[in-house]
């Protein structure tokens, strides 16, 4: 549903994104990278507000920036607040509906004020509003056209917790309905809980792109770190730096070891348990999470 070939944007003789290429599928998909890495340009370029220097930018097999048409299948929250202070929730997204050329624009905006939790009564301003109702706005405005597309940066900044269990419940529910989401967020767990497609944006540039499970598994130049729950550590240590089964040990409250060959300490751990005759309680990986993965790629770059 989205395509990126070869995409470089320079602005002078800056760099902000450089020869990335990537291809994306309904469901939802987590763009990550530090501040300044590049998202919020490759947003700008998926929905047509600005042009690559180089490279090739098709949603749903159209370039946005000329195509009008394929422009009103996008739905985009920007992670900038510009929202019109003076009006109330419902006026700002019925004025989006009527841009977007919708027949009932302001049942439209009814209904997805409904879908974020904001009340369409609520005669105030959006200028005095809180962060995360502000956030909701935006949200809606971008639900209002029924995007197949949707473009989120930063979506649940602000949010309170109760509100982005529900926000992250309604764009899954919106991948499953196969909406195709790019979701930019900086709150790794966050981005965990959205799913596992990542594309990993460093310096300007693609780092991943992938499950990151998958990607963690790729990592053959980073050993495994594994905790492991045993009766005596220091003795159960000793046999597994013996055997050749782990790179190194850590020995804390619990036993953590790093290494390179997980299917063989996998098929070795217990069985060096029962031959020591040790009780081994517990054995479970400790970097196999979204921020190892992250942090591992972008230092890398």
């Amino acid at each position: 549903m989205v395509s990126v070939t070869n995409v470089t944007k320079a602005f002078g003789d800056v760099v902000a994104v450089s020869d990335v290429s990537f291809t994306v599928g309904p469901g939802i998909t987590a763009l990550l990278g530090p501040n300044g890495a590049g998202k919020s340009t490759l947003f700008r370029m998926l929905c047509g507000l600005a042009s690559p220097t180089r490279g090739e930018v098709r949603v749903l097999g159209r370039n946005a920036r000329t195509d009008t048409e394929v422009r009103g299948r996008i739905g985009l929250a920007p992670q900038q607040d510009a929202l019109f202070d003076r009006l109330s929730a419902v006026e700002f997204v019925t004025i989006a509906a009527e841009m977007h050329g919708m027949a009932e624009p302001r049942a439209a905006a009814l209904g997805v004020l409904d879908i974020v939790q904001l009340s369409a009564d609520d005669p105030k301003p959006v200028g005095s509003f809180s962060k995360g109702m502000r956030q909701r706005v935006k949200l809606a405005t971008a639900l209002v056209n029924d995007p197949d597309v949707l473009i989120l940066d930063e979506p649940l900044t602000g949010l309170d917790p109760v509100q982005r269990r529900r926000m992250i419940q309604l764009f899954n529910e919106l991948g499953a309905a196969g909406k195709c989401l790019l979701v930019s967020s900086h709150v790794l767990d966050e981005v965990a809980r959205l799913g596992s497609k990542v594309l990993v944006i460093a310096q300007g540039r693609l780092a991943a792109a992938g499950d990151y499970h998958a990607l963690r598994d790729l990592m053959d130049d980073r050993p495994h770190r594994i905790r492991v729950n045993v009766e005596d550590p220091r003795r159960f240590a000793a046999a597994l730096i013996e055997r050749g089964l782990v790179d190194g040990v850590s020995l804390g409250n619990d036993l953590e070891i790093d290494t390179s060959n997980v299917d063989a300490f996998g098929r070795g751990v217990a069985p060096v348990a029962k031959e020591l005759g040790i009780r081994l309680s517990g054995v479970a990986p400790i970097d196999d999470d979204l921020e190892s993965v992250f942090r591992y790629l972008v230092e890398r770059r």
